[in-house]
């Protein structure tokens, strides 16, 4: 790659730190284009271009094993914060804009809906309108097929809606519920699986 004057790359002399690099030894009867051989700015950038250059070739030469885990915990990040990029609009009385990401919101919902006997929350999507801020939920869930009830689907339409009052600060108007799978539980919470 060549450098120029334009990069910042000059030295105090005048000449170019690529100029320097290309002709380091003024021992060998002198610099050809008449600059000093003895000049203390070029002898300085050759000696710190070459310490760099091993250095650089120790940390080439050098094989660095991730730790473990490494790769995971990098895609967890980067999901993270693609979630991040889908905010919820909230509700202010005061001048700007607050947002909450649509993750943390889904995560208190499912926390919710998992509240209901005989339920355990799996997908939910939230979307919000932006012209009248209106929020509707799809909501995926599994039902007990001991622990259910009749009534248990509207209990987490309601405990939904009242969760996203209550602790995030908006109306939902619509919980659309989804079952989707089935699991053996037993009865009640407090009763021991197999009973």
């Amino acid at each position: 790659m060549e450098m120029n004057d334009a990069q910042g790359s000059a030295l105090p002399c005048g000449r170019d730190i690529e100029t320097a690099w290309k002709q380091p030894s003024a021992r060998a009867g002198g610099e050809p284009d008449g600059h000093d051989p003895g000049c203390e700015y070029c002898a300085a950038a050759r000696e710190s271009l070459a310490v760099l250059r091993e250095v650089t070739g120790e940390l080439v030469a050098e094989e660095i094993q991730p730790p473990a885990g490494f790769a995971t915990r990098i895609m967890s990040a980067v999901r993270a914060e693609r979630s991040r990029h889908h905010m919820l609009k909230l509700p202010s009385t005061e001048p700007g804009e607050v947002r909450v990401s649509e993750q943390a919101v889904a995560a208190v919902l499912r926390s919710a809906a998992d509240s209901v006997d005989g339920v355990r929350a799996r997908h939910c999507r939230i979307t919000a309108t932006e012209t009248d801020g209106a929020v509707r939920v799809r909501l995926t869930i599994a039902v007990g097929y001991r622990g259910f009830h009749a009534d248990a689907v509207e209990d987490v339409r309601e405990r939904v809606r009242a969760a996203a009052s209550a602790h995030v600060g908006v109306s939902l108007v619509h919980v659309d519920l989804t079952v989707e799978d089935l699991y053996d539980a037993p009865h009640h919470r407090d009763e021991a699986p197999g009973l």
